[in-house]
């Protein structure tokens, strides 16, 4: 698919995102898997050419300047190390993912909002240890209530997960689209089952 910037912009294919580059860390782990670290093919490109990275696989495509023609690259690894974070930050996003993306009292995917399990209203505080993942249906049936005076019981006691926690639970939700060339990288440092 030899083609200049406008044909190397095209997509692949429905939903599927226009040629980015799996961003590995100098480790060559993924920076995160969920969301995954992708670059667009122009971020990739630039971090080629400031030599940040160096190119581990590549597309067919090519994109092409007055002075360059470059393979647009599908894997990139850094050329340094970024520590990963110690403390994972407190967003809706990691509690959804912490909680898989299921109430924590029925186990629906329906659409989620997050509870106090001890409310609030009652001296709860919004901590890791205290909010969970939950449908609309059960926040509204558990209210202001406890546990018990509501009759509902929590699928798994809510803790602080560790970063490697949310890297573990991301390869559980892989994105949409995932280029052949990815997958070696996404993978090779789960363990293997005897």
């Amino acid at each position: 698919m030899d083609g200049e910037v406008a044909k190397a912009n095209h997509s692949g294919g429905a939903g599927a995102p226009a040629h980015p580059a799996l961003v590995l860390n100098a480790d060559f782990r993924p920076l995160s898997y969920y969301p995954l670290s992708l670059w667009p093919w122009q971020e990739a490109v630039k971090a080629v050419v400031l030599e940040r990275v160096s190119i581990v696989a590549e597309y067919d495509a090519i994109v092409r300047s007055p002075s360059l023609a470059l393979r647009l690259p599908s894997v990139v690894v850094l050329k340094e190390y970024i520590r990963p974070r110690r403390e994972v930050a407190f967003t809706r996003f990691n509690l959804f993912l912490r909680d898989g993306f299921r109430c924590q009292y029925c186990g629906g995917r329906g659409d989620l909002t997050f509870d106090h399990v001890v409310p609030r209203a009652r001296g709860g505080v919004t901590s890791w240890e205290n909010v969970v993942a939950a449908c609309a249906p059960c926040n509204l049936r558990k209210g202001a209530k406890s546990l018990a005076e509501a009759g509902m019981r929590l699928r798994a006691t809510p803790r602080r997960p560790t970063p490697e926690d949310l890297q573990r639970r991301g390869r559980a939700f892989p994105p949409g689209y995932l280029h052949e060339s990815w997958v070696d990288f996404l993978y090779w440092d789960s363990e293997l089952e005897a």
